[in-house]
């Protein structure tokens, strides 16, 4: 008898620097604390859609507490084009969800928000938006120059402090 998608394990252990979430830790106490509540985030962030009936299990892909986290999660869905397997990335840049068979690492994850999040400020620069088609997230915020400005600021943080916690 095959399992159905959400329960086949093998999808999970092909995938490399991950831990389940229980077993998420920071540098200190202060850092695990601010990660777990990150966590309850990215929850919080599934469940909100139409799409994510509940949550299986969960896995920690790397971060640093209130700046930047990846979780991959296994999802219950009923909808037949959506992957039970989705990163979800939350912190002090706007939330986003990537499907597993889009990226096979915490690292591939990282850079393809990024890049996304590049598109997406390239664009807002002139108020204009893209679609998840072109590899530009859903944002929610305006796509306004002011905004592109805040992003940008905080994708260049996010390439000098964070990509080092995900290689």
């Amino acid at each position: 008898m095959q399992l159905p998608p959400e329960r086949q394990p093998d999808r999970v252990s092909r995938v490399p620097h991950i831990v389940v979430a229980e077993q998420l830790a920071g540098e200190d106490e202060e850092e695990t604390a601010l990660l777990r509540q990150m966590l309850e985030d990215a929850k919080r962030y599934a469940l909100s859609f139409s799409w994510c009936d509940s949550i299986i299990s969960a896995y920690f892909g790397g971060g640093i507490g209130k700046i930047i986290a990846v979780f991959l999660f296994n999802i219950s869905t009923k909808r037949t084009d959506v992957d039970h397997w989705m990163w979800i990335i939350v912190g002090d840049i706007p939330s986003a969800y990537l499907p597993l068979e889009d990226c096979d690492s915490p690292m591939r994850v990282f850079e393809t928000y990024v890049d996304g999040m590049q598109r997406w400020a390239d664009l807002a620069r002139n108020q204009k938006t893209g679609t998840a088609e072109a590899g530009i997230p859903p944002v929610n915020v305006p796509a306004t120059p002011e905004w592109a400005e805040q992003i940008q600021k905080r994708l260049q943080l996010l390439n000098e402090l964070a990509k080092p916690y995900f290689d």
